[in-house]
């Protein structure tokens, strides 16, 4: 049986992968470059740390919050 640490682990892999490809999409980049974005973030350091429960949250609500709040992530882009 897997511990909890194990599962909490693979969720929150899921989890950034899921962010990761909603973020390649919504804004037409190319994996890599949404995955550098999201990894400059700092929702993936409170993601990381479990910072608020942040990481039970949905997704789509997460990247969106990123796309707002971190605009200076995808202007780099230009």
């Amino acid at each position: 049986m897997r511990s909890k640490k194990d599962i909490d682990y693979v969720y929150k892999q899921n989890l950034e992968e899921s962010i990761i490809e909603y973020l390649s999409k919504e804004k037409k980049l190319e994996l890599r470059q949404a995955m550098d974005i999201y990894y400059q973030s700092r929702l993936a350091k409170q993601i990381e740390q479990g910072t608020y429960g942040i990481e039970n949250m949905d997704y789509k609500y997460l990247a969106q919050d990123l796309i707002e709040n971190e605009p200076e992530l995808f202007s780099k882009l230009n």
